[in-house]
Parts: structure tokens; sequence; C-alpha cells
């Protein structure tokens, strides 16, 4: 699966999610409003939301086998 979500401390993030080889901080945003476009662009493209993460001016992606 891919995931896409939103951040203010992406290395923490990484860390949380067992530091996946791609993970990466896609964009950087100045306004919430832009960082939740971004968000559900990344979703319509077929990512699924990663929620648990707290903030909003990283956008970052990572993938997961199950």
């Amino acid at each position: 699966m891919r995931y896409a979500g939103l951040t203010d401390e992406p290395e923490r993030r990484k860390r949380e999610q067992g530091s996946p080889r791609d993970f990466r901080v896609m964009q950087q945003f100045t306004s919430e409003m832009s960082a939740r476009q971004w968000e559900r662009r990344m979703q319509a493209q077929g990512y699924e939301g990663n929620t648990s993460g707290q903030g909003w001016k990283y956008g970052y992606t990572f993938s997961s086998r199950s």
C-alpha cells in the first residue's frame, strides 16, 4: 500500500513508521489549506491517508508491503 500524510515533524514520522526506505518529504507548505488540498490530490491518485501525524507543514509519502 502507498500512504500519504501531513506532519510538522517528518523525521519523527519516518521513525514511527519503521524508517521505510522510500519515505519522502514531497512538499513543504505555508498554509494548512494548501496542505489539505495536496493531501486530497494524493488520495485521488490512489494513496491511502496516513493521519497519525500531527500538523501540516510537510507532505510525505511511503509504501508498506503487507
